[in-house]
């Protein structure tokens, strides 16, 4: 429970503490006793108890409460997910009132965890150097944002920013796209062209996926370092340029090295000030308040306006592993928008992979506790899917799958489903 949850309470269903995690004893300040009242420990007799009434009505809530027995300025984020149908809840714990989870917007990051807010304040203090800074970060995580940070608070703000994914083109093509070409330098060279790094005099280069550069080309953007010019394609005489890189990889580069796969030379020239971003994985409180920042954007231009997020769509998020980071996050907030209807974000609005880790995950999933082994037939996937999709729910999962109930009923007892 402290793996998947964190700081967080487990309640049964008379709203009596049953588990307590570590964390959750670090938020409150004090040993959490097992079988007494959350109602009475979290809000005491204080005459106003919104949390405790909306617990005894069997609905979820978000709420900001005094600590506990803490000093009269702590407070504590408290919010409750349902479990199961009427077997009990979770209430999840944050700590609040130092300043130290309060969110902060950053160049178009948002974020509530510490490490990231320390990732900020090493942006910017190495923003007004000139030495060449290497991003460490998984696919989506938002590097490119960093880059333009780093560009937005230096010297060269007013200079360009040019941007290039070394991974999204080959050898040849990035070669004349990074360094330029001279005319004549190969058929269809009609003209001389600048290349990124002569465009971004001035200002920033910023090479994404650095680590996929071919080694022939890694030798070339080495000169580029040392000499501060750059020799374009088929060109006899270097071109001058003043520009500071920027680099970034989801690899790591010492492993690289190691492989024969990256220059050691280059590797130092470009990893002189490293900057980690964590993944989202690694902050999941930011999870929710990222997902309220993108929604308000949806909402801004779409055609559905969402008020609020379901406690059951909200858990599948928050326990969700995203491999793909803030972009997948983006992605699926935006599937929600497209197939769900009104202003609640509901957990049928979600995609299968995203509600399939609250059914058990596994090489066997569960429709109704009734095992459905791994080699099940393409209907019977589609139709768990949208049960998955539904909570559960026939009717839904019927309209999800273009049918009648009577029908879905009909397939799943053909199937061996009938539960």
């Amino acid at each position: 429970m402290e793996h998947l949850a964190g700081a967080a309470l487990a309640l049964d269903e008379q709203l009596r503490i049953k588990t307590a995690t570590p964390s959750a004893r670090a938020v409150l300040g004090f040993d959490i006793p097992i079988g007494t009242s959350a109602a009475t420990l979290l809000c005491g007799d204080r005459p106003k108890r919104p949390f405790a009434e909306a617990l005894a009505r069997g609905e979820a809530f978000r709420a900001v409460i005094p600590r506990p027995q803490g000093e009269a300025k702590e407070q504590v984020r408290v919010r409750s997910v349902p479990v199961g149908d009427g077997a009990g809840w979770i209430v999840y714990l944050t700590a609040i009132g130092d300043g130290a989870h309060d969110p902060v917007l950053f160049h178009g990051m948002w974020t509530q965890d510490p490490r990231m807010k320390e990732t900020f304040r090493i942006i910017e203090k190495v923003a007004a150097e000139e030495m060449t800074v290497l991003v460490r970060g998984e696919t989506g995580s938002g590097k490119e944002l960093v880059a333009h940070a780093l560009h937005a608070l230096s010297p060269r703000k007013s200079g360009p920013f040019r941007a290039l994914n070394c991974a999204a083109l080959p050898a040849n093509l990035l070669e004349s796209e990074l360094f330029g070409h001279a005319r004549g330098a190969f058929t269809g060279a009609v003209k001389d062209t600048q290349g990124h790094v002569q465009a971004a005099d001035g200002g920033t280069l910023f090479l994404d996926e650095v680590a996929e550069l071919p080694l022939e080309l890694q030798a070339k953007l080495l000169r580029v370092l040392e000499t501060r010019t750059v020799l374009p394609v088929g060109a006899r005489d270097p071109i001058p340029v003043d520009v500071r890189v920027i680099s970034a990889t989801h690899r790591a580069l010492r492993e690289e090295v190691e492989a024969g796969r990256f220059r050691a030379d280059l590797m130092y020239r470009l990893r002189v000030i490293p900057v980690r971003l964590p993944p989202l994985r690694e902050r999941p409180a930011d999870v929710l308040l990222l997902a309220e920042k993108i929604i308000e954007e949806l909402n801004a231009r779409g055609r559905r306006r969402v008020e609020s997020i379901a406690a059951p769509a909200e858990a599948a998020l928050e326990r969700y592993e995203w491999p793909g980071n803030v972009r997948e996050l983006r992605n699926v907030l935006a599937y929600a928008f497209a197939i769900g209807e009104g202003p609640v974000l509901q957990l049928a609005d979600l995609p299968p992979e995203i509600v399939s880790p609250l059914l058990g995950g596994g090489p066997e999933t569960y429709v109704r506790d009734v095992p459905v082994p791994s080699d099940e037939s393409p209907e019977l996937r589609r139709i768990r899917d949208a049960l998955a999709r539904t909570s559960g729910n026939r009717d839904r999962a019927a309209r999800l799958l273009g049918m009648s109930r009577v029908t879905l009923w009909r397939r799943l007892r053909d199937l061996g489903l009938d539960v």
